[in-house]
């Protein structure tokens, strides 16, 4: 029997620019939250050959807080998708839990499959760093907007390397700024 590999592509859209009846349908969407977010697009806008040089880490960093990057702000970005995570069709996930057991159930379970140990563990391997990291349709080789050479889509997969380019104050003006702005305490 022919079994077909789920469809899987990368965005970062607005969920605002998708058709309203989007979570009516069948298809599924697997959101991923990384916090902070700043490094994931920091480094992105750095490989992304369209849109203009996102110039040093220290002006971006403001910049970003202030919604001044093409995707606006992403703040914004997260609330709007987190006020969908009641839709039977999305499942949104931080990227820190995604090695938790809990999460792991949440996900087979969302994806329709037992939480058998061994469908379990089938289902986490689809969804961990290094097989994305491998799969064209994941990590984007051939995307010719993206330079390559400088970094892959799919990055370095550890939890924590904002540490490296975040100085002691910007991560207190960070804090500050999400603590002010992301509310939700579900969030």
């Amino acid at each position: 029997s022919l079994i077909l590999s789920p469809l899987h592509f990368n965005q970062c859209f607005s969920c605002s620019l998708l058709k309203p009846w989007w979570g009516l349908t069948r298809h599924q969407v697997r959101g991923v939250t990384l916090h902070p977010i700043i490094t994931s697009f920091y480094h992105f806008d750095c490989v992304n050959q369209v849109q203009p040089e996102p110039g040093e880490w220290s002006n971006y960093f403001y910049r970003f807080l202030h919604g001044q990057t093409l995707y606006g702000s992403s703040f914004n970005h997260v609330g709007n998708w987190w006020n969908k995570k009641t839709y039977p069709n999305l499942h949104y996930m931080f990227y820190k839990d995604i090695d938790t057991e809990r999460e792991k159930d949440k996900l087979c379970s969302f994806l329709g499959t037992s939480s058998s140990t061994e469908d379990k563990g089938a289902t986490v391997e689809q969804v961990h760093f290094d097989h994305m990291n491998n799969n064209e349709m994941a990590n984007c080789p051939k995307l010719q907007l993206l330079h390559f050479k400088i970094s892959h889509f799919l990055r370095k997969g550890k939890v924590g390397d904002w540490k490296n380019h975040f100085t002691v104050t910007q991560n207190e003006v960070f804090d500050e700024d999400y603590n002010n702005r992301m509310k939700d305490p579900t969030l």
